[in-house]
């Protein structure tokens, strides 16, 4: 997906070394205190980078609260739950995954939605102002256009994730 993975962890370097080396993550930073993990999501912000924390507990909470995107697992603390602003109901990292693909979708169809309403009062409104287009049918395409734009929004209900829960 080209993202960059970082792990900043208060866990032992020799456990998030394993960790990193079984998931693949190159950019690793172990023995982490609260504040440290905030000033590295900031360091990355400062450098143009959209940023996303996960965490669970309170030591997270600062890193949340300062990342673009807060991402908390639904078993965490309070304080992290309350500060992030995506929480993943199951415990299972692989939801995040399914949460920025999920993301992209709705970004996605927005953007259609917008370009199709665009396209129907670009269309519209000159051959209304010209008087060439009678109110009833101005008032059905409207309401076709409205229709057409909650149709459209409605098939993000059949987004399925990409792994099995």
């Amino acid at each position: 997906m080209d993202i960059s993975v970082y792990l900043l962890t208060g866990d032992n370097k020799t456990t998030a070394k394993a960790i990193a080396s079984e998931l693949g993550i190159d950019n690793v930073f172990a023995d982490v205190l609260p504040d440290v993990k905030a000033s590295k999501v900031k360091e990355l912000k400062d450098k143009a980078k959209v940023v996303s924390m996960v965490g669970d507990g309170i030591n997270d909470a600062p890193a949340l609260a300062s990342a673009d995107i807060g991402i908390a697992i639904s078993s965490g603390t309070d304080v992290a739950i309350e500060t992030a602003d995506v929480i993943l109901i199951k415990d299972d990292l692989r939801n995040i995954v399914d949460a920025l693909l999920l993301s992209k979708a709705t970004m996605r169809n927005i953007k259609q939605n917008l370009f199709w309403a665009l396209i129907y009062n670009i269309t519209g409104i000159p051959i209304a102002a010209f008087g060439y287009l009678n109110p009833i049918v101005a008032g059905s395409a409207m309401a076709f256009s409205s229709v057409s734009v909650v149709t459209n929004a409605l098939r993000l209900k059949r987004w399925k994730s990409k792994f099995k829960n």
